[in-house]
């Protein structure tokens, strides 16, 4: 069965939305007991769609090399991000979810190799990859939603 995209795509939207209602202080605020702030998470998502969807089934990225090193899994702000890096994200976000969409109705997804997330989802297919990131980024909403309590109190 085909994977639905159109909550990804919700999901993408809401993060757009996010990053023009915060500013820049905010997006960069990691509260104490964090590692990462608003803006990463949004960013590593777009990154892991890449690298879950993309990377594991042998195609071509759609985004820029840069942002999927420098949001993957591993990774974390090493210093305060600017409008720019802002920008690049918020230019790439939405796009590329609707150009994962395009890309698998197409049957650009070359034959996938398996991957045992951390969370121990074993990912065999391409359709099976589609679904966790949903999920991923279910779980980074869930923790921006954390941080944005943060907000209010301390910035």
């Amino acid at each position: 069965m085909a994977p639905s995209f159109e909550a990804t795509i919700a999901n993408r939207r809401i993060f757009l939305n996010m990053l023009d209602a915060y500013s820049l202080e905010q997006l960069n605020y990691i509260p104490e007991g964090f590692s990462n702030n608003i803006f990463w998470n949004i960013a590593h998502c777009a990154a892991t769609m890449q690298l879950l969807v993309y990377s594991l089934s042998n195609s071509q990225w759609r985004i820029s090399k840069e942002i999927v090193k420098g949001y993957r899994n591993g990774t974390k702000p090493e210093g305060d991000y600017t409008q720019e890096d802002i920008e690049a994200v918020k230019a790439i976000l939405l796009s590329s979810a609707k150009q994962c969409q395009v890309d698998y109705q197409e049957g650009y997804f070359g034959s996938y190799n398996g991957f045992k997330t951390k969370t121990g989802f074993q990912l065999n297919t391409v359709e099976e990859a589609i679904q966790f990131n949903l999920y991923h980024e279910g779980l980074h909403m869930g923790t921006i939603l954390a941080l944005r309590r943060f907000l209010d109190m301390d910035v």
